[in-house]
């Protein structure tokens, strides 16, 4: 299939293993959402809520109970948020991971290539924790166990920063990118590697567990103004290098009549463009809702004063009169 000058798109073929791990991830959230999640009462706070298992008992005629995918108190396991943020995180990672973004970049384009780790780092990590209520993550991470104990130490501020920009440098690293490139389990490895340092750059940010608290609005801010800067620098490499950094790709037939550096070019300023307007995309809505929030709790201060200033205008008044009284 011929797609602009110079090159023409890899033939369409299934990816087996990438069929397995999105049918995985979406039966396994079915599964949890009908089987597991009907067992606990859930109430959500933003997402996040406070798990307790069901003392009702057994199951009694006209009850709600797991065929329904609520829990036996009537509230609901999962809001319809909540699904269709995880539904769309799937279908990000089957279209990631799929023809024709990942055969092209494994095959001639490494702007392509960008392209995927943006879109399982930026969009598909979030939103698959968007769409984890806590009853589901608490299940998944089973506290305080070893497990649980290691994703809360790393995803605090530093840490979750220094985990995924290490991650972040070693797979853009060449030698990396040019063995993983000739390797299929290598790579593989790698983009595993990627998705699970996201998962911990926005724990942060989007934790769906009161355990593993979010950071308050400003320091949320602050953190992805950092996350928004750090990446400039391996950026910065791709964009302004003088000559390709990836042997892989070099005489390989771009689309779109790209030579190889200007792919490179083209990959660095997906890096920092494109995570770094999605980023302060995130931190205008952060603020102008932390701000919006903070008008709505000052609000009834603000009305106490008027109405006390009001008062003591009327005291005032009623004593001038009853002095020329």
């Amino acid at each position: 299939m011929t797609l602009g000058v110079g090159g023409a798109l890899p033939s369409w073929h299934t990816h087996v293993d990438v069929w397995l791990i999105t049918l995985v991830l979406g039966a396994g959230y079915w599964l949890a959402v009908r089987r597991i999640g009907p067992r606990f009462a859930e109430t959500n706070t933003r997402g996040a809520g406070t798990l307790r298992r069901s003392e009702s008992g057994p199951e009694r005629p006209g009850a709600v109970g797991a065929e329904s995918g609520k829990a036996e108190t009537g509230a609901p396991v999962v809001t319809r948020f909540q699904a269709v943020c995880f539904g769309l995180g799937v279908v990000t990672v089957w279209l990631a991971s799929s023809w024709p973004i990942h055969d092209v970049a494994e095959t001639s384009m490494y702007s392509v290539h960008m392209v995927q780790h943006l879109l399982l780092a930026m969009v598909a990590a979030p939103l698959l924790l968007l769409g984890t209520p806590a009853w589901l993550a608490r299940w998944l991470l089973r506290p305080p166990s070893a497990l649980f104990r290691t994703v809360r130490a790393l995803s605090r501020f530093f840490p979750a920063i220094a985990v995924f920009n290490v991650v972040l440098v070693v797979t853009h690293w060449p030698a990396v990118v040019d063995g993983s490139l000739n390797s299929h389990p290598l790579h593989f490895v790698l983009h595993a590697a990627i998705f699970v340092a996201s998962l911990i750059i926005w724990m942060p940010v989007l934790s769906p567990l009161p355990e593993i608290p979010r950071l308050a609005p400003p320091m949320r801010a602050v953190f992805l103004f950092l996350q928004s800067i750090v990446p400039t620098v391996p950026a910065s490499f791709l964009t302004f290098g003088g000559k390709p950094l990836y042997e892989f790709y070099v005489g390989k037939p771009h689309l779109w009549g790209l030579s190889t550096l200007e792919d490179q070019q083209t990959a660095g300023l997906i890096m920092k463009l494109g995570a770094g307007m999605l980023l302060w995309a995130l931190i205008a809505v952060i603020f102008f809702r932390w701000a919006a929030d903070e008008d709505g709790r000052g609000r009834p201060q603000r009305i106490r004063r008027a109405l006390d200033r009001e008062l003591e205008q009327i005291q005032a008044e009623a004593a001038d009169e009853g002095v020329r009284q």
